[in-house]
């Protein structure tokens, strides 16, 4: 008959798998921090930061959760989103009114016909890059969905603030966008090493163009909507 493994075997083979297991909380423990600013110093929100690793960005499957870009008081709420490629998003109209949601962007043409409700089918982002939303019914309804390539991105929020979490140990390129950003995306790109501590601190001061928001057409009996 053979013989049992010894306590101290076992106590051996039990500290192995503690630190095999710290070792894979630390190799996917590395992240960014990262500040955005505008070219006056002020805390930019709805930018978006992604982080492409060198290495090349491992298949990722789109989130399973319901992504929606809402029409709410005539405006697309929120009016910037960002979201990982393939993933599908919903637009209800919660207006009493109907919409007609459209984008002529290259990254995703397609349009919504004429509706109130919430579409039966969402719309794949099937491409990475910046897609414009409009209505062809109200010309001041202007959206953003920034589709992203690589999982890891965040928006910021009013702080201007984000942080990319569990992020494998490796080099990254990492890039800020912004709606309103002056010249290409492609020239705010940094580059972050998280082999070594893990951690990097990151900041941009974007240089913005000026804001043009298209005048709201006034609703009867509501003074000053527009």
């Amino acid at each position: 008959m053979r013989a049992s493994s010894s306590p101290t075997r076992r106590a051996a083979a039990t500290l192995v798998s503690f630190v095999l297991l710290g070792w894979r909380c630390f190799a996917g423990a590395a992240q960014i921090s990262a500040t955005v600013t505008d070219q006056d110093g002020h805390p930019l929100a709805d930018a978006v930061v992604v982080a492409v690793p060198l290495q090349g960005v491992a298949p990722h499957a789109p989130s399973a959760g319901r992504e929606i870009v809402d029409q709410i008081d005539e405006e697309f709420v929120p009016r910037v989103k960002a979201i990982l490629v393939g993933t599908p998003v919903f637009f209800p109209n919660k207006d009493n009114i109907r919409h007609q949601v459209y984008s002529f962007s290259p990254a995703k043409r397609f349009e919504l016909p004429l509706y109130a409700g919430t579409p039966a089918k969402p719309v794949v982002f099937d491409r990475p890059g910046v897609v414009v939303l409009g209505c062809n019914i109200h010309d001041w309804m202007i959206g953003y969905i920034y589709v992203s390539e690589s999982p890891y991105f965040a928006k910021t929020g009013a702080d201007g603030k984000i942080v990319l979490g569990d992020l494998p140990a490796q080099t990254y390129r990492v890039r800020a966008w912004h709606a309103r950003l002056q010249g290409p995306e492609s020239a705010t790109q940094q580059t972050a090493d998280l082999g070594g501590n893990g951690r990097a601190e990151m900041s941009w001061k974007l240089v913005l163009k000026p804001e043009i928001r298209i005048r709201r057409a006034p609703v009867p009996g509501m003074r000053g909507h527009y």
